[in-house]
């Protein structure tokens, strides 16, 4: 089934992987939100804090296509195999999910913006792990 639908993208010329497509929105979220939130305690700006929940909401949401993508794309490009660094990927992405709903259901329920850029950064440190694997795998 995964590869009737590569097959179909190819019959309109697309022949590459869909996972880089989807996952700059999360990475790039978490960037902003990290930034933001930054910006929002040394300015004392709470409507740059409220940007940076806006993009951990972004994250959060472009997460699971981005997962999903990615799974497909090693079930099809990639045949599946297990290596180290596809679960290193697999668990990291677990985690950056799991730290961006805690970040989004701490800010509703009124967490200190301090103790939510800690969440923040330890978003960071998942999708750096995430990017830095991902190119391991890619390039290698």
């Amino acid at each position: 089934m995964i590869n009737k639908l590569y097959e179909l993208l190819e019959t309109v010329g697309f022949t590459h992987p869909l996972h880089p497509i989807m996952v700059h929105i999360p990475m790039g979220m978490v960037i902003g939100m990290v930034l933001f939130g930054v910006a929002g305690i040394v300015g004392k700006k709470a409507s740059l804090f409220s940007t940076a929940h806006h993009c951990a909401v972004l994250a959060l949401l472009f997460i699971v296509p981005t997962l999903v993508t990615g799974v497909l794309d090693w079930q099809a490009k990639l045949g599946g195999e297990w290596e180290t660094l596809i679960i290193v990927k697999m668990v990291l992405g677990v985690v950056l999910t799991g730290l961006l709903t805690i970040a989004v259901v701490m800010k509703s329920k009124g967490l200190a913006p301090r103790k939510l850029l800690l969440l923040y950064l330890l978003c960071m440190a998942c999708a750096g792990g995430l990017g830095f694997s991902g190119g391991e795998l890619v390039y290698g």
